[in-house]
């Protein structure tokens, strides 16, 4: 039992930022902007939703 086991279990990152595009595939680059897209939406959500509950609590102390 290695004491570095837990990091090749990681899954491995479907994109990094910043990261060398020149070896991807066309097919691979359009799976990583699905990707981010996906990731978008689910931070737009989760800001709206923050935002919603921000704008709810200031309006009790108005």
């Amino acid at each position: 039992m290695s004491i570095f086991e837990d990091d090749a279990e990681k899954k491995p990152v479907a994109h990094e930022i910043g990261c060398d595009l020149s070896l991807i595939s066309v097919d691979e680059l359009d799976d990583r902007i699905a990707i981010l897209r996906q990731e978008i939406a689910r931070l737009e959500e989760e800001k709206s939703s923050k935002q919603q509950s921000k704008d709810d609590a200031e309006s009790l102390f108005r």
